[in-house]
């Protein structure tokens, strides 16, 4: 008798950490289900190449334009099998991988969980377009950026894109913390 509560405490705790573990993913299919709403939307009521939506003079845009490389068009003129296994095979794996340590991990801090599991749910949701969407990512959100760094236009981009930057750059804020304050 005393066993078997001991035992089904012990599975309490363990379900109670799965859950733990997995909840941080429930940001990751958050972003992915927002990304891909927006996405649909925007090919739906917005004509190709048309600007559907200005704010604040033409500050910040909602326009419609297809990426088939990555980051800043990076790689659109490669080949197709070369696009397949360099925007598609590669980060797979990679969002595979931190999907698996995302959940397994006992090391990192709450913050840092959550923007790792921000840029699978970003990288997962522009994979989504890339593998679905064979003439390219759906970008739509575009700013303007006043010739900062020669630039008239912020490169157009996505939900997916905004969740990658973000997290990255507050993992690496709270990283960067972390080993300041172990010295």
């Amino acid at each position: 008798m005393m066993f078997q509560q001991d035992s089904d405490k012990l599975m309490d705790m363990s379900e109670l950490s799965l859950k733990k573990r997995m909840s941080p993913l429930l940001l990751s299919m958050l972003i992915i289900l927002l990304d891909q709403i927006s996405k649909a939307l925007v090919v739906m009521y917005i004509p190709y190449r048309t600007v559907g939506f200005s704010l604040w003079g033409d500050f910040f845009r909602l326009i419609y334009v297809k990426n088939t490389g990555v980051a800043f068009s990076l790689g659109d003129q490669f080949l197709p099998v070369v696009r397949i296994v360099l925007f598609i095979l590669t980060p797979l794996g990679i969002m595979g991988y931190l999907a698996y340590y995302l959940v397994s991990s006992r090391e990192e801090s709450k913050l840092q969980k959550f923007c790792l599991a921000g840029i699978v749910g970003g990288g997962l949701g522009n994979l989504i377009d890339r593998i679905f969407r064979p003439d390219g990512v759906v970008d739509f959100l575009d700013i303007r950026f006043y010739g900062l760094f020669g630039m008239e236009r912020f490169p157009t981009f996505n939900i997916a894109d905004s969740s990658i930057v973000v997290c990255g750059i507050l993992l690496f804020i709270s990283l960067w913390i972390k080993e300041k304050n172990t010295k």
